[in-house]
This record gives C-alpha cells, structure tokens and sequence, in this order.
C-alpha cells in the first residue's frame, strides 16, 4: 500500500548539521536538543543521527522523553528539565537522567526519589538570569547551591551542571544578552565559591552556539539547528555555513477535477476560479498540522512550480488550483523541503504566517509517518 503522506527526514543532514554545530562551538561538548518528538522529526532517530553526527548530551523537557530515550537503548547523558510540583523522579533517577533544579522544593523531590531507589541523583542548578521562566532568582540562587551540597554530601546527588537560557540571542546586539551572561557568571561564581565543581556550564541554545563565542562555556544546547532550520533567519547563517534542512513533507494528489469559472473552491467558498481551471486534492490539513491561517497563503510544489492553497485548509485536505497545467491524481506535492529544486522551505512558511520555523515543523501531526534514510529520497 502506496504512504499518500510522508514527512521524510534525512538523517545524515542531522548528523550533518550536529558536525558543522561542534565545529562552531570550538571545544566546547554539544547537547542535542531532542524534545518535542525531535522538533516534529521524531525523537529516537533525531537523537541516534545527532550521536553519530558527534553530540556527547541530548536534551529533552518532560519525564517521558527522557525515559522514551533509556527505553530506546539511548544511555548516554540525557538532560531533562521541564515538570511539575508531585512529580515522580524515581525512574529518571534510577536511568541516570540528569535533572534541573530551579528550587530547593525541587531537589527535595528529586533526592528524595534517590533515596527510594538508592541512587545519587545527578543535578543542573539552574539560575534565572533574565527570561523570568524557570530558574532561581538572584536573592534564591545561594539557598538553591545550599540544598544541592547538602544533597551532594549526604551522598544524595552530584551536581553536574549550572546553567541557565537566554531570552535574545536570537536578535544580536540586544543588551539582554551581555546582561544575562554577566548573571550567569556571578552565579557561577557564587556557587564554585560554595564549593560546587561543576562538570558542565551552559546557557547557549542555537542562536548562541552560532553567534556569541562568550555564551558557550563546557556545552552548548543546539536546539533548531541540529535540523538544518535557521534560528537568526536575518542573518542567513544556517545556508551559509551549510546546515541542511532535514524535513521534507510530501503528499499525493487525491483527486484532481476541471471546474469552470466562477466555482467557490472549499468552506466559506473563500477562493472562486476565474476562468476554468483544474483543481487538486491534497489530503491534509490542520489537523495535521497544516496551518489553516494559510488559507490563500501558502505555497506548495506541484507540477514542477509553486502553487498558492485555494480556498479554507479543511481539517483533512485542502486545494490547489494548476490553472491548464497538467496533473493527475497520484503525483507527488512538496508542501515544504530544503529548497534544492525551487519548492517553499519550512521557513518560508514561517515568514509568510508571521511565525518561526520551529513551530511549523513541531505541529506537523502524528497521523503523517516518518520516514527516514539518507539524503531526500527524490
């Protein structure tokens, strides 16, 4: 049975992306951010690609990622760092995942979970130096460094990293950024001076690992980048030193169909045909994760050229209208790739809805299968 649907993922461009990203990050060890299923490209392929492309740390946000990782044979170190108060930690304790505490509320949870499974928890201090998420605050910074040596000296937890996030590395010259590093490394100081030996210091995501050699410290956190998507679009830095969109997402014509002039085209008849045309099915739509803001918006490739949607994205499908072109059910359309032969790429997309690329990838829905394998398979 013929798959109508596919995004196709090409993992060699993610170890691809992983080898120019440790280059860029000169010494430092590379963490690969694999939450969100991989950014929409599936987490276990995009962490094994992402591995083998030379990433010595893959991260994740929530509990289940991380174990979806150990389940996955993946025992590398896995950094996990998104959860609620009541949260069990036990099994991430037991699979070594490292955890971030943001509070000592949070490390009494999480040793507490090691002493139930008698296993040293493995701990990220995490500072809040100015994006107001997740993080100690300044005046709870030292009481966050006290309870972690405590734990680390009842033999409790280890603390392996300090780190923190920034807020604008993707606009360069903010003043935030300078502002946010200078936090950083007085937390730092703070909590060496306490007596903590960090193995890593870390506050680079994408945009930092490109662009701010002072932001990368012992690790950088790769997040969007790994998949070839540019986190700094101004600035073209993913094309130029050759990071290579991963995803490709395709479909297959359902039906195609001549109407004449004056035919409303899809919910709301948003789109009508002026002049007789030929029109073409293809089979998805928002809940998918095909934006239905694109609605005579975006672009897809059909034909050999790029076709403007038709009318309202459905929940299951949407139109193109090829005008005389000739098409025919079962032909292939690109709704979006790396652009080698002329069709949209996922930051396109982004540009044409006012967005980022990160969330046109993630929303891509679970009913699309994945495919995997080397180049673009076309």
């Amino acid at each position: 049975m013929s798959v109508t649907t596919a995004a196709r993922v090409d993992l060699t461009a993610i170890g691809h992306n992983v080898e120019l990203l440790r280059e860029r990050a000169v010494g430092a060890e590379l963490m690969a951010v694999v939450k969100a299923d991989g950014y929409g490209h599936g987490m276990v392929p995009a962490a094994r690609a992402a591995i083998a492309g030379g990433a010595s740390w893959l991260g994740v946000a929530t509990l289940e990622e991380a174990m979806t990782l150990r389940r996955a044979g993946l025992d590398g170190p896995a950094m996990c760092w998104l959860y609620a108060p009541g949260e069990r930690f036990d099994d991430a304790v037991a699979a070594d995942v490292d955890l971030s505490a943001t509070s000592v509320g949070q490390v009494e949870e999480i040793i507490g979970a090691a002493g139930r499974v008698g296993r040293q928890a493995r701990l990220h201090l995490k500072a809040d130096t100015g994006l107001s998420r997740s993080g100690a605050a300044a005046a709870d910074w030292p009481s966050l460094v006290d309870a972690a040596l405590r734990a680390q000296a009842e033999g409790l937890a280890t603390v392996v990293g300090l780190w923190s996030h920034l807020a604008c590395a993707d606009e360069p010259g903010h003043p935030s950024i300078a502002a946010q590093l200078r936090v950083f490394d007085d937390a730092v100081e703070l909590a060496e001076k306490a007596g903590v030996r960090p193995e890593v210091r870390h506050i680079a995501n994408s945009a930092a690992t490109l662009t701010l050699p002072e932001a990368r410290y012992d690790l950088v956190r790769p997040g969007i980048a790994v998949y070839g998507l540019d986190p700094i679009p101004s600035l073209g830095l993913a094309r130029s030193l050759g990071l290579r969109p991963a995803m490709t997402l395709t479909a297959r014509l359902a039906l195609v169909k001549r109407v004449g002039a004056g035919q409303g085209v899809s919910y709301g008849h948003r789109y009508i045909t002026s002049a007789e045309t030929t029109l073409g099915l293809v089979p998805l739509g928002y809940a998918d994760g095909i934006p239905r803001q694109g609605t005579n918006l975006l672009e897809v490739w059909a034909g050999g050229r790029k076709r403007r949607i038709a009318g309202t994205v459905c929940m299951d499908q949407f139109v193109i209208d090829v005008g005389d072109d000739a098409i025919q059910a079962g032909d292939e359309v690109i709704l979006f790739g790396p652009g080698d032969d002329g069709e949209p790429t996922a930051q396109d997309w982004a540009e044409m809805l006012g967005t980022i690329s990160y969330e046109i990838v993630t929303r891509i829905g679970a009913r699309i299968p994945r495919t995997y394998g080397e180049g673009t398979d076309r």
